[in-house]
């Protein structure tokens, strides 16, 4: 990943961008994809970036790459008369991690510093079994002398961002909060760059959509508002090549491995075979994965959309998802952006993705 993409990717996960307020996360998307894309948003602040090389041609296909601007985070729920905030998950926030961990408050003044408060060890009993508590029981610690003056700080319905940044690992390998799904954004938005620098004969939709993490709530405005020939969903996918992954769960998923196609579920068989095609045409590894029900990603929300839109997931994989130290492998980033591009370039003449009944 060369510097501008890798500033690009880090602008990204240092921005907060919790599900329902993505504003300041889509700037960031949105003045990048700015520069070879022309770029509409909508009411709730989705965003699609269009590069159009079809030359005016009715027939020429057209390609959505879709990857979700928000993460999970908290909204503070309520202020208590000795200054502590209570709060409520925004998505599917995991109380095992959460209690302990630093957080920033996003008022409309700035970023408060505040701390979910854990029971030091020493007085729960070292070495204690206790489960943890729900997030709604949890509290925040932000300095307060009381009530009145937490309230001159916060108020209730501002969100909040574990204060996690970004940290390099070994070699490729990146930790850091939001990778579900930055990846996926930057993914999409690094796709379309490249499909217009090949010049593709089509057009190319970069999506960047809001509330995923709230049910697919932005891809389901976007798949009403587009209409394209097939759609790529890019979503991080869970890599089982460490530790902490349930031996009881079977997958083939690693980091470093390439991206992932998904099988089953809302995943189209000829997408399926046209990205895995565009792959070993350009040399790029693509590993494989299964969807036997749903995806649990926005596309499921496209691919039922205007009466079937033929749609891939295409995975990154990510080690401790849902946490403030997701682990990506930069490597199956680019990967992914490459293989999309190829996809475009291989597919600019095709009619149809319909399956032959």
């Amino acid at each position: 990943m060369d510097d501008e993409r890798r500033e690009f990717l880090y602008d990204l996960l240092d921005t907060a961008s919790p599900a329902g307020f993505e504003a300041d996360g889509q700037r960031v998307w949105v003045e990048y994809v700015s520069e070879f894309a022309d770029v509409r948003t909508d009411a709730y602040g989705n965003a699609v970036a269009t590069y159009d090389g079809s030359d005016g041609d009715a027939d020429s296909p057209e390609f959505a790459f879709a990857g979700h601007a928000d993460e999970v985070g908290f909204i503070v729920a309520s202020v208590s008369e000795d200054g502590f905030l209570r709060i409520e998950p925004i998505g599917g926030v995991d109380n095992t991690v959460s209690e302990g961990t630093q957080i920033h408050v996003h008022t409309t003044d700035g970023v408060v510093n505040g701390v979910i408060g854990q029971t030091a060890t020493h007085l729960r009993g070292f070495g204690g079994d206790e489960e943890a508590a729900d997030v709604t029981e949890q509290h925040v610690d932000i300095g307060a002398e009381d009530g009145d003056h937490a309230r001159e700080l916060v108020e209730i319905g501002d969100p909040a961002t574990p204060a996690a940044g970004v940290h390099e690992l070994a070699g490729t390998r990146l930790a850091g909060r939001a990778l579900d799904n930055r990846a996926g954004a930057w993914v999409a938005a690094e796709a379309l760059r490249r499909a217009a620098e090949r010049g593709v004969d089509c057009t190319v939709h970069a999506v960047s959509t809001v509330q995923e993490e709230l049910g697919t709530k932005g891809a389901q405005m976007v798949a009403f508002d587009l209409d394209p020939d097939a759609a790529v969903v890019v979503d991080v996918t869970h890599a089982g090549d460490n530790p902490t992954y349930p031996g009881k769960r079977a997958t083939e998923v690693e980091l470093g491995g390439g991206p992932t196609v998904a099988r089953g579920a809302a995943n189209h068989p000829l997408v399926v075979r046209a990205v895995r095609d565009a792959g070993e045409d350009e040399g790029i590894d693509v590993q494989v994965e299964t969807n036997g029900l749903r995806t649990g990603t926005d596309a499921d929300a496209f691919f039922t959309a205007r009466g079937g839109t033929p749609t891939l997931m295409l995975g990154i994989p990510n080690r401790y998802m849902h946490t403030p130290a997701e682990v990506v492998d930069t490597d199956d980033l680019t990967d992914a952006a490459a293989v999309l591009a190829a996809f475009a370039a291989a597919n600019e003449d095709r009619e149809s993705f319909a399956v032959d009944v």
